[in-house]
């Protein structure tokens, strides 16, 4: 077998790899790459209108115009985006760089209240 060089993948994309890999009896790099060789069947099925994809991922097309497998990959792809963006987000510092009282809840659900510098 051919190596590769190594690829970082998000932790989620991973954790979620290793999850369905134990289901399947595959290692976690057997499933990463079965699931790349749907995604490839995927975009080169002549079922699913990928410029029609692209148009609603881009804000030029309608969503509701789509089919249901263009649909289903729509929201895969915003699924990504959001976790990608909720990921990158760090409101405490935002607050705190302002000096603004905020409040959160930690791992047990207490409410942790944090003053602001105002």
């Amino acid at each position: 077998m051919r190596t590769t060089p190594p690829t970082r993948l998000p932790a989620d994309i991973y954790d979620s790899a290793a999850a369905a890999a134990r289901q399947d009896s595959r290692t976690v790099p057997q499933q990463i790459a079965h699931w790349a060789r749907i995604g490839r069947e995927l975009e080169m099925s002549p079922q699913v209108n990928h410029r029609a994809i692209r148009q609603v991922l881009s804000g030029e097309g309608s969503y509701d115009e789509l089919g249901q497998r263009e649909q289903a990959v729509v929201r895969g792809a915003w699924t990504e985006r959001i976790a990608e963006r909720r990921s990158s987000l760090n409101y405490g510092a935002t607050f705190r760089a302002s000096g603004q009282a905020y409040s959160e809840a930690d791992e047990d659900g207490n409410v942790i209240i944090h003053p602001g510098s105002e």
